[in-house]
């Protein structure tokens, strides 16, 4: 069968790689993908230019799969859920892996989030949402204001719309909260995603992604979690610097003990599943349950209605069911039956970034492996390349992301898979090449 995925960065390449590996895919295409899917064995790259956020685009992508007889589709990006392709693809009695329209707004709007969070009894820190405008801003300065001649706690001020990693803040200090409510509210600086925010509790403690397959539909279905992961966030080594896209991935995570696990299960994944099927929205694909742990306990930092990156980067090497398979079971409503098997052993997945990433970042420059072009993503036994803001052009891969690539690598134990990494990330360079050194330790 062939199958199509849809996006363009590191997790598409391993969702694409996975699903190249099943014997059962004969052709993945990728849409538009980038310089290491237009690499990968089985894979082939489609429809560069095509925006899956426009209705237009959605009719592009759907008539391509319907042509290329593809047997479903794999959406990567939160993006074109929220813009509702995946209704688009149901027009066309095309199967598609992901959450309708009204179940994305789990990630699309973090009021309805929250909203849906108290409703159903997930455990979540204690927030306030401001709508945009004039008397939204003076209402949130002021709570924020109260807030800091109250407590010595810092306050987590988020945009309530799709904002590209970029709309979370964590103000320490007044004046750090002002700016930014300031930049997200009134002077638009990540667009409309900004002009409502939620202003919520500062949690402390260690964070965890677990990750999940959904098969929610006509009020019933299950959430299968995978192995649990942990991203790291900061741009610089002992979480220094600002925030990014993730500047790598371990999985499994060794403090997420068992008891907390359980907890996790009770009070934030179980509410969730009742919550989606007393919903009654068609949610057949993955969420993203963001953790922060606390003695044991967890609270819900946000959902994300797709896979992580770079936590899929992490995950899916120690997947040892058919993903095709997966996928399947997500669309036909077998996914109970279907339990997922996961590999004994570790991975470290360390991102490579350009030069001045997460600010303004240089592009174009060689990306090499050992002194020569990438010729697939496979740099040693259990140690797996995967593009993502890279371009190829006549058999030369070129940045072109903030996020260039992550090498992961897989072992027997979390120790070896970074030792590995690291020896393997030695052998990549580009002009400007910057990694944490801390992934995993």
């Amino acid at each position: 069968m062939n199958v199509l995925v849809i996006g363009s960065g590191g997790r598409e390449h391993a969702i694409a790689w996975k699903l190249a590996m099943s014997p059962k895919v004969d052709a993945v295409f990728v849409a538009p993908g980038n310089g290491g899917t237009a690499l990968e064995k089985k894979c082939e790259n489609a429809l560069a230019g095509v925006d899956p956020e426009t209705e237009a685009g959605q009719m592009i992508l759907a008539d391509f799969a319907e042509k290329a007889g593809v047997a479903f589709s794999v959406v990567g990006p939160e993006a074109p859920l929220a813009a509702g392709i995946v209704a688009a693809f149901h027009r066309r009695s095309l199967a598609i892996v992901g959450p309708d329209k009204r179940a994305a707004r789990l990630e699309a709007s973090k009021a309805f989030s929250k909203a849906f969070m108290a409703k159903y009894g997930v455990r979540a820190a204690a927030s306030r949402e401001f709508a945009g405008g004039g008397a939204g801003f003076e209402d949130a300065l002021r709570h924020v204001k109260t807030h800091f001649s109250q407590t010595n706690q810092p306050i987590v001020i988020k945009a309530d719309g799709l904002a590209a990693g970029k709309g979370v803040v964590i103000a320490n200090y007044f004046m750090e909260a002002e700016s930014c409510l300031r930049s997200f509210m009134k002077d638009g600086v990540i667009g409309d995603a900004g002009r409502a925010v939620v202003i919520e509790d500062f949690l402390r403690g260690k964070e965890v992604s677990v990750l999940a397959a959904v098969s929610v539909r006509n009020g019933e279905g299950v959430i299968a979690p995978f192995i649990p992961a942990r991203d790291h966030k900061r741009r610089f080594d002992n979480d220094e610097g600002p925030n990014t896209g993730g500047m790598g991935a371990i999985a499994p995570v060794p403090d997420f003990t068992e008891a907390a696990q359980a907890d996790f299960r009770s009070s934030i994944l179980e509410p969730t599943l009742e919550g989606l099927k007393a919903e009654n929205v068609d949610y057949r694909g993955f969420i993203f349950f963001g953790l922060m742990v606390q003695d044991g306990r967890c609270h819900l930092l946000e959902y994300n209605v797709r896979l992580g990156d770079p936590e899929t980067q992490a995950i899916l090497p120690l997947l040892d069911s058919d993903f095709a398979d997966v996928c399947a079971a997500i669309l036909n409503g077998s996914l109970t039956e279907n339990r997922l098997v996961w590999k004994r052993g570790a991975v470290c997945a360390p991102v490579a970034v350009a030069d001045g990433y997460p600010g303004p970042y240089r592009k174009g420059d060689c990306v090499t492996v050992n002194g020569a072009a990438p010729n697939g993503g496979e740099l040693s036994p259990g140690v797996k390349l995967f593009g993502a803001g890279v371009r190829l052009q006549d058999g030369d891969s070129f940045t072109s992301g903030g996020r260039a690539l992550a090498v992961s690598a897989y072992a027997a134990d979390a120790e070896s898979a970074r030792s590995a990494a690291y020896r393997a990330l030695e052998s990549v360079r580009f002009e400007g090449m910057g990694f944490r050194k801390d992934i995993g330790r």
